[in-house]
C-alpha cells in the first residue's frame, strides 16, 4: 500500500501536522534507536575488551564469515573506506587480523581472524547475545517477530529508487 504525500506528511504517530517535527520524524527516531542501542551493546565490547565500534564490527563480520575482502568488510558493516582502514590497522597491530594480498586481484587485501581473533569473538559472543536479549526483553515474542519483519520491510524500501 503506498502512501500518498499527504498520508506521510501526517508521520508516524498519525497526528496530521504538515510540519516537520523531529522528535517525531521517523528518520531520526531510527537514528536515535540505533545510537542508542550501538551505546547499549557497545557496553560489552568497549567496556570489556578495549575494542572500538568499527573493530567491534569488523571482528563480527570476521567471525560469520572467517576470509573476507576489505571491501566487502566495508559494505557488511556499513562503515566507510577510512574507518575499516583505522580499525583494521589497530586489530592488526593487535594481533586480531591478519591481511594478505588477493592471489587473483594483488591491490585487494583478504582479512582472516588470528586464533587470537577467534578465541576474542568467542568470548565476545555470548555477552553480546546477553545483552540484545536484554534490549529486547521489553517486548513479546510476537513484537520481536514484528520487528524483525518490519525491518525487513524498511531495508527493502530503502533499496527502491526515490
Amino acid at each position: 500500500m503506498t502512501k500518498t504525500a499527504d498520508e506521510t506528511s501526517e508521520g508516524i504517530d498519525g497526528e496530521g501536522a504538515r510540519e516537520l517535527r523531529l522528535q517525531r520524524y521517523f528518520p531520526y527516531r531510527l537514528a536515535r534507536l540505533a545510537e542508542q542501542v550501538s551505546l547499549a551493546v557497545a557496553e560489552v565490547y568497549a567496556d570489556r575488551f578495549a575494542l572500538s565500534r568499527q573493530e567491534w564490527r569488523i571482528l563480527a563480520a570476521l567471525g560469520e564469515q572467517p576470509r573476507l575482502p576489505t571491501k566487502q568488510i566495508g559494505r557488511l558493516t556499513t562503515l566507510d573506506k577510512m574507518n575499516v582502514s583505522r580499525a583494521m590497522q589497530s586489530l592488526e597491530a593487535r594481533g586480531i587480523v591478519s591481511r594478505s594480498r588477493d592471489p587473483e586481484d594483488g591491490r585487494e587485501r583478504i582479512v582472516t581472524l588470528t586464533a587470537a581473533g577467534r578465541a576474542l569473538y568467542r568470548k565476545i559472543v555470548p555477552h553480546a547475545l546477553a545483552r540484545e536479549a536484554d534490549l529486547l526483553d521489553v517486548l513479546t515474542r510476537e513484537e520481536v517477530a514484528t520487528l524483525n519483519a518490519v525491518i525487513d520491510k524498511l531495508l527493502g524500501a530503502t533499496e527502491r529508487p526515490a
